[in-house]
Formats: structure tokens, C-alpha cells, sequence
């Protein structure tokens, strides 16, 4: 007679019980910064009405039901103010540590980047020798300026100088295109970080890259950030900073399956802007990126026999 909550791809709403293994967090928050694109706290909404249109069975990769395998369930969003970091950021680390600590991998829609921010310290003071991957055009890992210390470009430089990660062996995957300032990638490696730009992802290949990370994070758990402006703004328009010569939306699929043999503790997806997404194809995307994690999940824990 009644409609449930909307939730993503029908996963049962509420916290995580006994069995779940897996528990997606809206994070609706942006700093309201950007000049012209704002509006991505709105993410989570959107993804979730674009997951109506996903299965949560792969025919070819198994033939089950990821979700169900996992356990997995909806939490709803994190209750919080955008634009107020000083209040949104420790609300966003305080649910997702209710859910680390109920033996959960979080699986977080954000906003903007600045939202990986305080998921990261709820990991890294769980699982101490943490460590980042980072998929993305950019490092976000830029100086931060006086008046918004705490936006989406210094998530990563935040990360470096509080130590919740281990920067020597944590990766910045994807990087590419023109930025407003130079330096920029020096800067990041400055900071310890390793720097894998998208032209030399595609020249080593995909399965060699990551095998590389794979084995300088040997042993050390994971926490893995997907910005979907690594895609090419032709399958992905609707992100905060698109950027031209990005993967496609296979290559993006093909980079993830790559991913097999990490201990991923927590996972973001971020930077789907409604207000630009044509068709609602970004949205539309990260929803099936999400699928794909949980199945690598599956892996993760031998649930996928």
C-alpha cells in the first residue's frame, strides 16, 4: 500500500545490521565555492533516482546479488549544513564511524570532494597506516588559502599534515589536463604523495598500475576515493571541474576490477553536480560504480562463490 523510502538501488533502509558488510552514507555537502557549478550536495538525492534504473545482478561476473551477498544497506544522509565545515565535517566523521565501528566498509555518496575529508579521519583513526587511492583528474591536494582552508582542492593536503594517511604509499590516479596554477603536481609529490597522470595510466595499462599500487599498499588497509570528473565529460558531464581527455565509461569499469586484492575499509564516490548533469548521466554512472565496488567487495571478503 505505501512506497518505501527511495534508497540506493532499493537496498533496505536503516543502520546496518549483523550481516551487513557494506553501508551506503549520503554526505550532501559542497562548500558553495566553486564560481559557477555548485549545487553537488544534492548528489546523493540524484544518484539514488538514478539507481531505479540499475540490477544488482552481473550475469557474466557471478550471476548474484552484490547487495544482498554483502548485507548491504542505505543509512539516508548525514544531518548536517552545507557550507558550515566546522559543524558538517564533524558530523560527517561521527556517522561514519558509527558504521566502521558495526564492522562496515562505508560507502559514501558525497558532495563535493571536501566531504572525503572527514571520512578519511574516521578511517584513519581506525585503521592506523592508512592508505589512499585516489581516482581523479585532479589531486586535490592544492595550498590552502586563508579564507576556505577546508574546500575541495585541500582535502588531500589536510590528509598529509594531520597524518591520518600514510602519504608515502598513497596514490593520486587519473591526473590530468590544464590547472589555474602551476606547480601543482610537484607540490603534490612534494607532500610524499605518488602521482600517476591518466597519460601514463593508459601507457602502462590499467592491471600494471594498479599491481604497482597494490604492492607498495601490501598488508596496509585502504581507503578509496572516486572523483567522477576522472571520466571524460562526455559520459560524465554533470561534475563539479570537468576535464577533457578523461576515461570512458568501460575504462572507468576496467580500472576498478583492477582493484582486486586491496583491504578497502572505506569508500567515496564524489563530485556529481545535478544541476549540469545532461540525462542524468553522471548520476546515472556513479550509481553503476557503486555496483561495481560492492561487487570488488564481494571478492574482498570470498563472498563471490
Amino acid at each position: 500500500m505505501f512506497q518505501p523510502p527511495e534508497t540506493f538501488c532499493g537496498l533496505p533502509p536503516g543502520p546496518p545490521g549483523a550481516g551487513s558488510r557494506v553501508a551506503v552514507l549520503g554526505v550532501p555537502y559542497d562548500c558553495g565555492i566553486h564560481p559557477f557549478r555548485v549545487g553537488s550536495r544534492e548528489a546523493p538525492v540524484f544518484v539514488r533516482r538514478a539507481s531505479r534504473l540499475l540490477r544488482r545482478h552481473h550475469a557474466s561476473l557471478g550471476d548474484f546479488d552484490v547487495a544482498a551477498r554483502l548485507g548491504a544497506v542505505d543509512c539516508g544522509d548525514v544531518a548536517l549544513v552545507a557550507g558550515r565545515p566546522t559543524l558538517a565535517f564533524p558530523a560527517i566523521e561521527a556517522a561514519a564511524g558509527v558504521l566502521l565501528d558495526a564492522g562496515c566498509v562505508p560507502l559514501a555518496i558525497c558532495g563535493d570532494g571536501s566531504g572525503s575529508l572527514p571520512l578519511m579521519r574516521a578511517a584513519g583513526r581506525r585503521h592506523p597506516g592508512l592508505v589512499a587511492l585516489h581516482i581523479d583528474s585532479h589531486t586535490d591536494a592544492y595550498e590552502p588559502g586563508e579564507e576556505d582552508p577546508l574546500d575541495p582542492s585541500t582535502q588531500f593536503t589536510h590528509a598529509a599534515a594531520e597524518g591520518i594517511i600514510d602519504v608515502a604509499r598513497s596514490w593520486h590516479v587519473g591526473i590530468r589536463g590544464f590547472t589555474a596554477v602551476p606547480g601543482v603536481v610537484a607540490r603534490t609529490r612534494a607532500l610524499g604523495y605518488g602521482v600517476v597522470t591518466t597519460e601514463d595510466l593508459l601507457r602502462r595499462g590499467f592491471a600494471q598500475t594498479m599491481a604497482e599500487f597494490r604492492d607498495q599498499a601490501a598488508g596496509r588497509p585502504v581507503y578509496l576515493c572516486w572523483d567522477m570528473d576522472i571520466f571524460d565529460p562526455a559520459v560524465a558531464p554533470g561534475v563539479c571541474t570537468p576535464t577533457w581527455g578523461g576515461l570512458s565509461a568501460r575504462e572507468g569499469i576496467e580500472l576498478m576490477r583492477c582493484l582486486s586484492g586491496l583491504d578497502i575499509v572505506a569508500i567515496d564516490f564524489n563530485t556529481v553536480s545535478p544541476a549540469q548533469d545532461s540525462n542524468e548521466q553522471a548520476a546515472f554512472l556513479c550509481g553503476h560504480m557503486m555496483l561495481e565496488a560492492m561487487l570488488l567487495l564481494c571478492r574482498q571478503f570470498g563472498l563471490d562463490r
